[in-house]
């Protein structure tokens, strides 16, 4: 599978995988590819109850298409535990310091 410079594909891995009940897997870029090729994966989260194959999302920043070998590690998967409460509505959320400000806004000084 060729991904095309400045573009994107999903690649096929033909591999499925079932995660522990409480975590999901997070498709990860791999450094080599991004800092050699100008690959990353975008869009990367397994669900525990996903049970088809897992595809990677690759973006080819580069001005080369990108050809994808067979048997080629092009992504790795970290598991993360994950905490599922339950959603309660509310009128009211309390106030903190930081209010409602956001999008760098806590970088300032």
């Amino acid at each position: 599978m060729v991904v095309p410079a400045k573009g994107k594909a999903l690649v096929p891995t033909d591999i499925s995988i079932a995660l522990p009940e409480g975590t999901y897997g997070r498709v990860a870029p791999r450094s080599g590819l991004a800092m050699n090729h100008f690959l990353d994966c975008g869009a990367g989260v397994i669900d525990a109850d996903y049970r088809g194959p897992v595809g990677v999302l690759l973006f080819n920043f580069g001005d080369e298409p990108y050809q994808v070998k067979e048997g080629e590690r092009i992504a790795q998967l970290i598991l993360e535990r994950i905490y599922t409460p339950d959603v309660v509505e509310t009128e009211f959320l309390g106030s903190t310091d930081r209010g409602n400000k956001g999008y760098g806004s806590t970088g300032q000084l």
